[in-house]
């Protein structure tokens, strides 16, 4: 079969290639081509372009960027066409796959969705285009299923993908200090506080540097930044400190051997979960996009962890609370079991 699929970030570029590779096992003729990232085309996908040309966070900066966004629908179409795909697979990624879902049903092509939009968060509405343009969806969070059904809607749920990622993982060091020495930091006993700060420059610039601004309290700690693998190194070098360093493709050895992390809110806050790992959540964007989210958005917490247990699992720092004294305080929390 042929398979057309389209992620449009990091999480869903990881996603994306986990779903080929399990799909690899039930087709062996299977080719694939799409939209995606490192990840996806290492598994075996012939890309049309990468997730980060077109990785934008917020409604500004999705409003700046229309006509290249706009562009990028009309080369996916035409690709799509070209391809012939058996089916289309739709990975996360609302704004842009909803889009292409409503065209694609209309040129007759097979829609399935995987990893739903959050519809249940804000732009309820949208269930209406997806059940008119998508052939199947699946679900990934167990409440999802309940939601879907009140409008009359059957999906399918098939858990967490990072549960098997995090489970089937093969680690690269089986020793701390084979970790520390291979990526060249502190060999003495100073504990790891892990900072993953997202995987797009416009939030890694406005959360990263709140997230050092607490460094300097803790010199008897290593911070170790998780560097985004579609980012070039440069860009970091702004945020390296004495104990603040910077490492790629390692996220899950980092989670491993680290004692507490600093979070950007998304599909991180809950691998770090997964890893018992005790984390502050911080999010910061632009002010407008926020001030609109408020009007739209319908959910009490941001965390996935705190969405999936539906209680505050796990502090999160929003917007103006995200700054050094509270980071610190939580921190605190963590480290020195502080009140």
């Amino acid at each position: 079969m042929k398979y057309y699929l389209i992620s449009g970030e990091a999480s869903g570029d990881l996603h994306g290639s986990n779903l080929i590779k399990s799909l690899r096992k039930y087709d062996e003729n299977a080719h694939f081509r799409g939209v995606g990232g490192d990840l996806m085309q290492m598994q075996g996908l012939s890309l049309l372009k990468h997730y980060k040309s077109q990785a934008y966070m917020g409604f500004v900066e999705v409003v700046k960027h229309l006509p290249s966004i706009f562009k990028s629908f009309s080369e996916v179409k035409k690709d799509i066409l070209a391809f012939g795909p058996d089916v289309l697979i739709l990975i996360d990624y609302p704004g842009f796959n909803l889009r292409v879902a409503k065209w694609a049903k209309k040129q007759g092509i097979k829609v399935f969705y995987y990893i739903s939009p959050q519809v249940w968060a804000w732009k309820s509405s949208r269930v209406y285009d997806i059940k008119r343009y998508v052939d199947k969806m699946f679900v990934i969070l167990p409440f999802e299923k309940e939601f879907y059904a009140k409008y009359d809607y059957k999906v399918d749920y098939v858990g967490h993908p990072l549960i098997d990622a995090v489970e089937n993982y093969l680690y690269k060091f089986d020793e701390r200090d084979k970790f520390l020495k291979f990526n060249n930091l502190d060999l003495e006993e100073k504990p790891l506080i892990a900072l993953l700060p997202g995987s797009r420059e416009q939030e890694i610039e406005k959360i990263l540097p709140k997230m050092i601004s607490v460094a300097s309290y803790y010199p008897g700690y290593q911070f170790v930044i998780s560097g985004a693998p579609s980012i070039h190194p440069d860009f970091y070098t702004p945020y390296l400190r004495a104990n603040v360093s910077v490492i790629f493709n390692q996220t899950y050895e980092l989670l491993r051997f680290s004692e507490a992390a600093l979070v950007t809110s998304g599909t991180a806050t809950l691998e770090t979960a997964l890893f018992k790992v005790p984390q502050v959540v911080c999010y910061k964007a632009n002010d407008i996009s926020v001030f609109l989210a408020k009007k739209l958005i319908n959910i009490k917490y941001i965390s996935l962890v705190n969405l999936i247990m539906n209680t505050e699992v796990v502090k999160e720092l929003i917007q103006k609370d995200l700054t050094k004294e509270n980071l610190k305080k939580e921190l605190d929390k963590i480290l020195h079991n502080k009140p």
